[in-house]
């Protein structure tokens, strides 16, 4: 049997071949929908438009996107809208992209996990590379853009969290670690004011743990960076360090 650390490295020859000769490349009405129906995207330069829509196409070219549960076409918006909901996320860099969540499932609606036994909204699984969403859902939190509530930008950011740990996919430790650890330090103490109801501008769910935390403040950055600033400078300035972008401006960091 072939190693696995071989393996790996046959897998990411043939990915970037295809990225060089066999890369996916966007439609005038698929930048249609982007201009129309992605803000971010709007609100850039063309200088980092054009940025964004090489990004994009990366993505749409190593990712798979699959329908479940009655879902049988996966449309170009559902994967133009949630690939760019990836890019948005990891713009401050300009490589990477997320290789280990390599399939992104998309059900129509909530959808019941017979191993949580619970309805979710989304969810990521590193163990199969997957990040889960409903499109209705996913669609809700797009609606409004400034209520930090945005199930894509939440679940990209639990992938883009455990991406930073996972070692064999030459994506990990991206996160600069003192700027990580200063986050974590202000994380620490938003999460006890939140689950004191100490009046914090995350919503409750960001008090469960440190992957939570991530995913709601990351929802906040992108969805209400005034808001976030007013109300905590120094974390909102961590997460902006830790991003490489500020989405005030917007403002994109060196890479």
């Amino acid at each position: 049997m072939m190693p696995f650390y071989r393996m790996n490295s046959l897998a990411s020859l043939l990915i970037e071949l295809r990225i060089m000769f066999g890369r996916i490349r966007l439609t005038n009405l698929e930048i249609e929908i982007l201009e129309k129906q992605f803000p971010y995207y709007a609100r850039l330069s063309e200088k980092h438009k054009k940025e964004f829509r090489k990004k994009l196409e990366v993505i749409l070219t190593t990712k798979s996107f699959m329908g479940r549960e009655g879902l049988g076409i996966v449309t170009s918006e559902m994967k133009i809208l949630i690939g760019a909901t990836m890019v948005m996320v990891t713009f401050g860099w300009k490589d990477l992209r997320l290789p280990h969540f390599s399939k992104i499932l998309i059900y129509p609606d909530t959808y019941y996990s017979t191993i949580s036994r619970q309805y979710h909204r989304g969810e990521v699984n590193p163990r199969h590379g997957l990040i889960v969403m409903s499109w209705k859902c996913f669609l809700e939190g797009m609606e409004s853009e400034h209520d930090g509530v945005n199930l894509g930008i939440h679940e990209v950011a639990h992938a883009l969290k455990l991406e930073n740990q996972i070692h064999y996919n030459g994506e990990s430790e991206f996160f600069a670690p003192e700027v990580y650890k200063s986050f974590l330090q202000f994380a620490d103490e938003e999460i006890r004011k939140v689950n004191e109801g100490g009046g914090s501008v995350f919503r409750t769910s960001a008090g469960f743990n440190h992957h939570e935390f991530f995913a709601v403040a990351l929802e906040t950055f992108f969805e209400m960076p005034h808001e976030f600033f007013d109300y905590n400078p120094e974390l909102y300035g961590a997460l902006v360090r830790l991003m490489k972008q500020d989405p005030r401006g917007w403002v994109k960091g060196a890479d």
